[in-house]
């Protein structure tokens, strides 16, 4: 049986009750909002930035060490994806013809 202590059990109690306040702050005004003009301005270049933070230094760094070498299938990847998705502007497309030459490189050849 689970073993839980008085503090453990108002621990968790207490982190649902933020939850929901938090998650549902927005339902209890019965008129509607918006942002500010500079707030959805800022918003929109969000998804990019925390992309690129998450993808950009798995592409150029190998264990905290930027990649040394030329013959690296991630480089060559990124940029076939990236040629495709400036090409036609497809996100499927980019991440298939991203792997379509990731994979032959990693797995074929090692790199």
């Amino acid at each position: 049986m689970l073993d839980l202590d008085l503090h453990t059990l108002l621990i968790i109690v207490a982190m649902g009750v933020v939850t929901v306040i938090t998650r549902s702050f927005f339902l209890f005004s019965d008129r509607p909002w918006s942002l500010p003009h500079w707030a959805q301005r800022g918003l929109q270049y969000a998804p990019i930035a925390a992309l690129s933070a998450v993808v950009i230094p798995e592409i150029v760094t190998t264990q905290g060490a930027f990649v040394s070498t030329w013959q690296d299938a991630r480089l060559f990847a990124a940029v076939a994806g990236a040629a495709w998705f400036f090409w036609q502007r497809g996100v499927l497309g980019t991440i298939v013809a991203g792997m379509a030459v990731y994979l032959p490189l990693h797995v074929g050849l090692g790199w």
